[in-house]
Order: structure tokens, then C-alpha cells, then sequence
């Protein structure tokens, strides 16, 4: 507890050192100028009448994974609203997006209290529902001494978490468990963490990410961009970050040299990072068509920088393999190869997929994906891929069935959340008619 008595006493006195970050993450284009002041507490929408559920998320997985999760707790309660929050402008441009009605997007609050309490005191969510692995001590223990029932599903500690709660001690780690009346692990694996942190009781029913449904594509522009990539070997490298950019160029050069007229599509994870993006590849030797610029691939275009923002569903439609991103280089970690997988792409990841640890193996072992382990593998990967399309069609099947292979899942959750929301809403509800 003393390392979260010092957390606060650092928070209570930092606000000046706060406005400081967050104006410099303002003018880097992290945070969004026209919300700012919800990340500081202040809400500008009402809050809905009745019962509400509040879900949080850290960022774009996050958000993504709670999406069926706000749709059916919209449709199976009718009379109950939902706040979705997150913490970085990526996912609230997608939030706001595809929020389905009865569902508000808000920024979470930096996690300091006089922030956290305004938050509160507007919003007065009837339950709280924690997605994964975003613990603001602040946030949590404010939300508890205001008897809000809280949950965490999905829940997921990685490597380098567990080590640091570890090294720093569990108590302060068992505490913030402790508040929570229900935790849902993604996987058995996370549940033992999660158990071994000190959270009780501890269940796992399936991970949220196989609910997701395929990403959606604006039609017109499938069928606009589907023309110029006819009859050329093409591949989408996904949701990268700093570094792999430079190296999808290398390989688009290697590559090419076997298979004439191949294109290469990259789509960082953050489009902010666009023009970087472009000079790192074109330093490459490479020529580069950019989106956001409101280019498309010509016959002499080497790369396609698709540095716009939620069209995963359209570039993962149009190549026939994909590799994920934040898999090969730097910290690692992966991002989520159900999302291709879903749209009957073939599959391609890195060794560092610690975030999708469990799906990832489990993908490798059903020969629903396959793992490159460098700059070489990826080459070799990719040439027998786009040349063989009946290797590639038998990868790609065998990636969809496993992606649709628990939709259920979505099911379990609900029922596990029933006795926590059942009797919530309804004296929310009674308190409020």
C-alpha cells in the first residue's frame, strides 16, 4: 500500500508537470485538441438516463474487443447505456465510428484525482467493465470507494507486466485485484497470472477478440483499388511500427527480384506517422504511393502507404497475405492476426508475440499461420506464398476456420457478467424511473 499512498501523493502535486505532457502530446497530434478537456475530467455530452455501463480500454485492440460486448449488452437489456472509454485518438476516431446507438465515447481521464473524481461525479457509471490490462490506481480506487461493482474482462498480464509487479512487490498489485468482484482471463495462462497476482475469483471462458466480426471495407473503394492491383503479387505488412517500415521496403526489393510487379502495402499502426513512414522507405531505394496524399499504385509503385485510419478491413481484403506488425523488431509484442485471418488472408507473424501469446501458438500449431523469425525468413515466406496459391488458399482456410472457430465465446462472457450486471441495472434502473 505504501507504493500506492506515494502514487497519489505524486499525482496530487504533478498537475503542472500533467499539462506539461499532455500539451506536448497534443502538439505531437497524441491527443485530440478538441477533446482535450476530457482528459481532464470534463465532460461536454449528458449523461444518458438509467442505468449505465461503463467499459474501458486502453487503445485500438482494446476497443476492438469490447465492440460485441457493447452490442449485446445494448440489445439483451434494453434501457441500459453504455460509456466506452479509451485513451489515445487512433481508437477514439474508431470508436466513434462504429459505436452502435445507446453507446457514448469518451477519453479516460488522466489518472489524477481531481480528474478522475470529475469524471465521476458527471458520468456515475452504474458498473465498470475493465478490458485487459489497464490498471490506473487512481481510477480503480476512486471507482470502489464510490461502490461501483467492478469487473475485469479479458484479462491479460504479459512477460514484462508480471515481471515489473513482481519486482516492485504484489502487494499493490493484489490491492488493485482485490477491488475488482469478477476477473475473466483470456486464456488459462493469464488466469494463473492473474490468480498469482492475487486476484479472486478468477474464470477463464474464452478470449473476447474471436467475437470480433470481420472488418468492415467501404465497397466503392474495394472495387476502385482492385483494379489497379490486378494481376500483381501483392502483400500487406500491418499494423507496423518504427523500423519495420524500413524493412518491408527491403524485402518489397528482394522479393521483387523473383516475383516482377509486386506491390507491397504498409499500414503503420499510428497514420500520424505517414510522412516519416515515407522518407524511412523511400531512403530504401523504393517508390512509395501515398494515401493520405490521395495517391493510388501505379504500374511503377513499389509501395502502397496506406497511412489512413480504419481500413484494416479494406487493404486485409485486397492482399492475399499479411504479415503483422510489432512482431519482428524493437520491444515486440504483436498485434492481432485474427483480423486478416477472418477476411481469408494468409497469415505471417514474427517471433515477439507476446501479446497474443496463446492465439498465436495455437495458430502455429493448427498450421493456420507461419512464423518468420528474420528479415530472410520473411523473404523466403513471401516467395513461396505468392507463388503457390494452392499452399497459400490451404493456409489461409485453415486461418479462418480457427478465427471463426469461437464465436461462442461472446456467449460465455455474458453469462459469467450475468450475476454482476443482473442486479445492477436493475436497481439502477428502479432508483432512477
Amino acid at each position: 500500500m505504501l507504493l500506492l499512498t506515494l502514487y497519489r501523493g505524486l499525482t496530487d502535486v504533478s498537475a503542472p508537470a500533467v499539462r506539461l505532457l499532455l500539451w506536448r502530446r497534443r502538439a505531437r497530434g497524441k491527443e485530440d485538441p478538441l477533446r482535450f478537456g476530457e482528459r481532464l475530467g470534463r465532460a461536454v455530452l449528458p449523461r444518458p438516463k438509467g442505468p449505465l455501463v461503463w467499459i474501458h480500454g486502453a487503445s485500438v485492440g482494446e476497443a476492438l474487443s469490447s465492440l460485441p460486448l457493447i452490442e449485446r449488452l445494448l440489445s439483451d437489456r434494453p434501457g441500459v447505456s453504455v460509456l466506452c472509454t479509451t485513451g489515445t485518438v487512433t481508437s477514439a476516431g474508431l470508436m466513434v465510428d462504429r459505436l452502435p446507438s445507446g453507446a457514448i465515447h469518451q477519453y479516460v481521464p488522466v489518472d489524477r484525482l481531481p480528474y478522475v473524481r470529475g469524471f465521476l461525479d458527471h458520468w456515475r457509471p452504474d458498473v465498470l467493465l475493465l478490458v485487459e490490462s489497464e490498471f490506473w490506481p487512481n481510477l480503480l480506487r476512486e471507482t470502489a470507494r464510490r461502490g461501483v461493482p467492478m469487473a475485469l474482462v479479458n484479462g491479460r498480464v504479459s512477460d514484462s507486466s508480471f515481471l515489473a509487479w513482481g519486482r516492485y512487490g504484489r502487494a499493490p498489485m493484489r490491492h488493485l485485484l482485490g477491488l475488482f468482484r469478477l476477473c475473466l482471463a483470456q486464456s488459462e495462462s493469464d488466469a494463473g497470472r492473474l490468480r498469482d497476482l492475487g486476484a479472486d475469483p478468477v474464470a477463464c471462458v474464452g478470449n473476447l477478440k474471436f467475437a470480433g466480426p470481420p472488418a468492415p471495407a467501404d465497397a466503392t473503394e474495394l472495387s476502385r483499388l482492385r483494379g489497379p492491383l490486378s494481376g500483381r503479387p501483392c502483400w500487406l505488412a500491418l499494423s507496423t511500427h518504427v523500423g519495420e517500415e524500413a524493412l518491408a521496403a527491403r524485402v518489397h526489393r528482394a522479393v521483387k527480384a523473383a516475383l516482377p510487379g509486386l506491390l507491397t502495402i504498409v499500414m503503420p499502426r499510428h497514420a500520424v506517422r505517414g510522412a516519416a513512414v515515407r522518407e524511412a522507405m523511400q531512403a530504401e531505394g523504393v517508390t512509395v504511393a501515398q494515401r493520405s496524399a490521395g495517391m493510388v499504385p501505379g504500374p511503377e509503385t513499389d509501395v502502397y502507404l496506406a497511412d489512413t485510419m480504419g481500413e484494416v478491413g479494406l487493404f486485409a481484403r485486397l492482399a492475399p497475405v499479411v504479415l503483422m506488425g510489432k512482431s519482428l523488431l524493437g520491444e515486440g509484442g504483436g498485434q492481432n492476426p485474427l483480423e486478416p485471418a477472418r477476411l481469408g488472408a494468409a497469415v505471417l507473424f514474427g517471433p515477439r508475440m507476446e501479446n497474443f501469446r496463446d492465439i498465436s501458438a495455437r495458430m502455429l500449431a493448427a498450421d493456420a499461420a507461419w512464423r518468420v523469425d528474420d528479415e530472410a525468413g520473411l523473404v523466403r515466406a513471401l516467395e513461396t506464398l505468392l507463388r503457390d496459391e494452392a499452399t497459400r488458399a490451404a493456409v489461409a482456410a485453415r486461418g479462418e476456420a480457427f478465427a471463426r472457430g469461437e464465436a461462442d465465446v461472446l456467449d460465455r462472457v455474458m453469462v459469467a457478467l450475468a450475476p454482476l450486471l443482473d442486479p445492477v441495472v436493475s436497481e439502477a434502473a428502479d432508483a432512477r424511473a
